[in-house]
């Protein structure tokens, strides 16, 4: 087998893995691994905003609006206008979104994030560098990700980039 042959291999294997425990995380709580990942970031953070998410959690404004619909479409989030300031909509678990949330598989990231913790800082690095490398080499470097490994969904300005 040729060299890039059997990277594609280790390729495959990794996405297949976050597809796994994507469906997974579906199957149990309910929500994609976006969904999670900003249900998350509304329990951490009461009344935060859109704007606010898609900051913290590195994915665009119209792909976070996009989950947040489906997410309140679910009763999992609710929006809520201020009174002080009525451009400003607060986002909030509901507590059947809390419920999903507790009741969420761990992420694939966590055992990872384990994993290579442990590694020595110049494997840390080296790992980072071949995979960016990796990135650029597919034409990957300028998509929008978030700092998570579960597939996600789309919005259709990104299917229409791609």
């Amino acid at each position: 087998m040729e060299k890039y042959e059997e990277l594609f291999v280790s390729i495959r294997k990794i996405i297949r893995a976050i597809d796994l425990r994507s469906k997974k995380l579906n199957k149990v709580a309910g929500i994609t691994g976006p969904q999670l990942l900003i249900m998350q970031e509304l329990g951490h953070v009461k009344g935060i905003t859109a704007k606010d998410v898609s900051t913290n959690i590195h994915l665009s404004q119209a792909t976070v609006t996009s989950i947040l619909d489906r997410l309140e479409a679910k009763h999992f989030i609710k929006r809520v206008r201020s009174d002080s300031d009525r451009r400003r909509i607060a986002l909030y678990l509901t507590d059947d979104g809390m419920n999903a949330l507790l009741n969420a598989p761990q992420p694939i990231e966590d055992n990872f994030v384990e994993k290579f913790s442990a590694l020595k800082q110049w494997e840390q690095y080296q790992l980072l560098s071949s995979v960016e490398h990796i990135a650029h080499m597919m034409g990957a470097s300028n998509i929008d990700a978030a700092p998570v490994l579960n597939i996600g969904e789309l919005t259709t300005s990104e299917l229409i980039e791609k």
